[in-house]
C-alpha cells in the first residue's frame, strides 16, 4: 500500500491530516478534447488558491494527482488513501465557444460523503468570469472545512493576473504544455510552452505569471549547461524575468522559488533563503520551495536538508516523489544513517520500479560506507541492465580505482568517455579519471585532465557556483595538485577545506580512501585534517541523530 511508505521518515505510524485534500483532474465532457487545458487550468487554479490557506494542514500538489487523470478503476477511500488525505475534489465541466458549464463537489475521503457541490454555467466575457468562480469554488471549499482564510489570503485568492482574455488564454495553453515537460520530458513541450508565454505578452506586457513562466523555462533549459554554467552571467535571464514578473505582482509564489534557486547558484545564500522563506509564506504548500530550500542545505546543514525534503515529499506525491525519497535517502546516508537511507531507497523503488536507479543507488551507499566489493557487485548489476549508462560506467571506473585495480578501472571510464563530451565530465571528476590515466602510463592524457580540473574548479570557486561556496571545491582542487606533486597548492586547498564546520560521512570515507592522495595521506599535516574532518562529521551525526530522536522517527 503505497499510502503508509511514500513519506516514512516524517512520523511515526501515519497520521490522518485534519485539513489535507487533494484536487483530482478535472473530467472534460466535451467531445472536444482541444479544450482540456482550459479545465486543467480552472483545476489548477482553485488548487493553487487552496494552497495559499495557511489553515489547511496539507494540500496536495498537482503533480501529485495527475496519476488519477485516466484511472477510473480507484474509488474516491482507495485514491484518499494512497494520497493520505481526508477530502476530495472532484470536478468536470465543458467549455464551447466562450462559454463554460462546471461541477465540483467536495467529498469526505473514508466514506464519500458529499460535503458540498455547486454547478456554474457561465458566458466569458472577460477573465474576472473565470477567475470569480475559481475563487469561489476554493472560499466555499474552505468555508464547509471551517478553514480561516486570513485577508491577505483572500487577497491572494481574488487577485485577477490580466484583464486581457486572449493572454490568460495563451497562458493557460504555455501552463499546460509546461506541465507535459514535467511529466515527460518532452523538449518540444517545453519550446511550446515558451512560444505561448511569449504570445500572452504581446496582448498583456505586464502579465506576471507570463514573465515566471518564462523565467522557468530559461532555467530548464539552460542550468547545469557547463559553457553557460561556469559563464559570468549564467542564470540572468531568470532574475531579470522575475523581477519584472514581481514588479507587476510582488505576490507570486513562484518568481520567488525561481529568484532563490539563481541567488542559491551564484553565491547569496542569504538571499536564495530570504526568497525560499517568501514564497513559504505566501504559499505554504508550496512543494518546490521546500524542495529547493531542502537542496540548498545539503551537505552543510543535514537537519534542514531533510527537514524540508521531507516537507516536499508530504505535499508532492506524484512522478518527482521517487527522487525526492532519493534525496532524503542520500541526506540520510550523508548523516550517517544508512538503514534509513536504503529505507528511502527501497520505498523509492517500489513507486517507480526503477531497477538501474536502485541498484546504482545501493552501489553509492556501499562505496561511501568503504565497502568497494559490495558497490562494484550492484554496479555490475546496473551494467547488466544498461551497458551504456555514463553514471554506471562512472560508479564502476571509481569503485575499481579505489580498490587499486587500475586496468580494469581505465576500461570503464574509456567506455564512459566514449558516450560522453568533454564538457559532460563532472567537473569534479577528471582528476579521478587523470589519475586512472596515470597509472596506467599515460602521463600526457593524465596531465591534460588534472589540468582541466584545475581550471573548471578556480572558475566555479572565482563565480561562487553551488559546489564552490561550499567548501567541496577545495577538495577538488587539492586533489588534481597532490598527484602531480604539488603538496604546497595540495595543502593550502585542505586547509581552507578544514574550515568547514559540518561534514558529511562521504567526505570522511573521500579522505579515508581516494587515492588521489596516496602521495600525501601519510604526512602529519594530512593525518591531522583527516582527523579534523572526521571529528565534525561525528559531531554532524550527532546533531542529527538528536533531532530524530525528538521528532520520534529514530
Amino acid at each position: 500500500m503505497i499510502g503508509y511508505f511514500l513519506i516514512p521518515t516524517l512520523s511515526k505510524p501515519k497520521v490522518q491530516l485534519e485539513k489535507s485534500i487533494a484536487v483530482l483532474p478535472f473530467r472534460n465532457d466535451s467531445p472536444n478534447d482541444s479544450t482540456t487545458y482550459f479545465l486543467n487550468g480552472v483545476m489548477e487554479e482553485i488548487l493553487n488558491n487552496l494552497q495559499k490557506i495557511s489553515d489547511f494542514s496539507r494540500v496536495l500538489s498537482r503533480n501529485s494527482v495527475e496519476q488519477f487523470r485516466n484511472n477510473t478503476t480507484k474509488s474516491t477511500p482507495e485514491i484518499a488513501k494512497r494520497l493520505n488525505v481526508n477530502y476530495i475534489v472532484e470536478g468536470s465541466g465543458q467549455k464551447y465557444g466562450n462559454k463554460f458549464v462546471l461541477r465540483v463537489q467536495l467529498i469526505v475521503a473514508n466514506n464519500e460523503k458529499h460535503l458540498w457541490g455547486k454547478s456554474y454555467d457561465r458566458e466569458i466575457r472577460e477573465t474576472s468570469d473565470i477567475i470569480s468562480i475559481q475563487s469561489e469554488i476554493a472560499q466555499s471549499i474552505a468555508a464547509e472545512l471551517k478553514t480561516i482564510i486570513t485577508p491577505k489570503e483572500k487577497q491572494l485568492i481574488n487577485k485577477i493576473p490580466t484583464t486581457n482574455l486572449t493572454a490568460y488564454d495563451f497562458y493557460q495553453q504555455g501552463r499546460e504544455e509546461e506541465t507535459k515537460y514535467w511529466i515527460n520530458g518532452n523538449k518540444a513541450s517545453l519550446q511550446k510552452a515558451e512560444e505561448l508565454y511569449h504570445k500572452a505578452l504581446k496582448y498583456d506586457s505586464t502579465f506576471a505569471l507570463a514573465y515566471s513562466g518564462l523565467a522557468r523555462v530559461y532555467w530548464y533549459k539552460h542550468y547545469l549547461k557547463e559553457k553557460e554554467y561556469l559563464s559570468k552571467n549564467f542564470g540572468d535571464s531568470v532574475l531579470i524575468l522575475t523581477n519584472i514578473a514581481l514588479s507587476f505582482n510582488n505576490q507570486l509564489s513562484e518568481a520567488y522559488t525561481l529568484r532563490g534557486n539563481y541567488y542559491s547558484e551564484i553565491g547569496k545564500p542569504e538571499q536564495a533563503i530570504e526568497e525560499f522563506d517568501k514564497a513559504i509564506k505566501l504559499n505554504p504548500n508550496d512543494w518546490s520551495a521546500y524542495a529547493e530550500k531542502g537542496n540548498f542545505y545539503w551537505s552543510t546543514d543535514l537537519v534542514n536538508n531533510i527537514y524540508y525534503l521531507q516537507k516536499a515529499a508530504s505535499i508532492n506525491l506524484g512522478a518527482e516523489l521517487p527522487d525526492l525519497l532519493g534525496e532524503i535517502g542520500w541526506a540520510y546516508h550523508s548523516a550517517g544513517f544508512p538503514d534509513k537511507a536504503k529505507q528511502c531507497i527501497q520505498d523509492k523503488f517500489k513507486l517507480d520500479g526503477d531497477s538501474l536507479s536502485y541498484y546504482l543507488n545501493l552501489a553509492g551507499i556501499e562505496f561511501w560506507l568503504e565497502n568497494f566489493n559490495k558497490s562494484i557487485e550492484f554496479s555490475e548489476k546496473c551494467h547488466a541492465i544498461d551497458s551504456t549508462n555514463f553514471n554506471v560506467l562512472d560508479m564502476l571506473g571509481k569503485g575499481y580505482a579505489w580498490l587499486g585495480k587500475y586496468e580494469e578501472s581505465l576500461k570503464y571510464y574509456r567506455k564512459e568517455l566514449k558516450i560522453l563530451n568533454k564538457g559532460e565530465i563532472g567537473i569534479n571528476e577528471m582528476a579521478s579519471i587523470g589519475y586512472v590515466y596515470l597509472q596506467n602510463g599515460y602521463k600526457a592524457e593524465a596531465e591534460n585532465y588534472f589540468n582541466e580540473q584545475i581550471k573548471n574548479c578556480n572558475s566555479v570557486i572565482e563565480l561562487k557556483r553551488g559546489w564552490g561556496q561550499k567548501l567541496y571545491e577545495y577538495y577538488d582542487l587539492a586533489s588534481a595538485y597532490a598527484p602531480i606533486g604539488d603538496k604546497d597548492k595540495a595543502f593550502k586547498n585542505l586547509r581552507i577545506l578544514n574550515q568547514i564546520q559540518r561534514v558529511p560521512l562521504w567526505m570522511v570515507t573521500c579522505m579515508k580512501k581516494d587515492p588521489l592522495f596516496n602521495s600525501i595521506r601519510n604526512e602529519p599535516e594530512f593525518q591531522q585534517i583527516a582527523k579534523d574532518i572526521e571529528a565534525k562529521y561525528q559531531a554532524e551525526h550527532e546533531r542529527v541523530r538528536k533531532w530524530l530522536e525528538e521528532q520520534g522517527t529514530l
